[in-house]
Formats: structure tokens, sequence, C-alpha cells
């Protein structure tokens, strides 16, 4: 399966458009990342539980798309964009949508 975010794959062309498709990952936050980000933001850094936790959104998000993708008979996913959400009433989860145009591909 080919992710894209351009919305042509260079020397395929594509034969079939199986329409727009989404992968949703949504993240809980704990408590002890929430203290260790808090020190990051004091003393500066980067924060790696969040980029850790980020990665695993985006993993998710991009596999659900190309399970869906699967299912539609597609070979490749095209013009993906992906969108970054804090959710929950505290802004305690993290949001990770992908969506792109499945396609079958030479």
């Amino acid at each position: 399966m080919i992710l894209t975010t351009t919305p042509s794959i260079e020397g395929r062309k594509i034969t079939s458009y199986f329409g727009v498709i989404t992968g949703e990952a949504i993240m809980g936050a704990n408590i002890m990342r929430d203290i260790f980000a808090s020190i990051t933001d004091i003393i500066g850094g980067r924060s790696g539980a969040y980029e850790e936790k980020l990665q695993q959104a985006r993993q998710v998000a991009l596999q659900e798309l190309e399970e869906r993708a699967l299912r539609l008979g597609a070979n490749a996913v095209v013009g993906i964009d992906l969108d970054y959400e804090v959710v929950g009433q505290s802004g305690s989860m993290l949001m990770v949508s992908a969506s792109g145009t499945a396609v079958r591909i030479e």
C-alpha cells in the first residue's frame, strides 16, 4: 500500500478512485506525563513523552486509513492530510485525523 501526501504517484497511473477515507486516533494523556511535560515547559526542551504519544497516534490513524483503503479494494491513498487537535473537557486528549483519497494504481 502506498500512502502519500501528493495528489498523484510519479510513474504510476491512477485507474480507479474509491473516494475520501479517514482514520482517527484519540489518545489520552496521563497525569505523570502531564507533570513531566510541565517540568519540561519550565526548564525548556522537548517533551519526549508527548512526542512519543503523538507518534503513536499518527501511526494508528495512518494504519486505520490503510485498512479502510484495503477494504475498498484500493492499493494506494493519495492526498493524505494529517490534522492534530486537543479534545476533551480539560484538553487532556490528543486527536490525530488522517484523510485522503483511496485509489487503485497500475
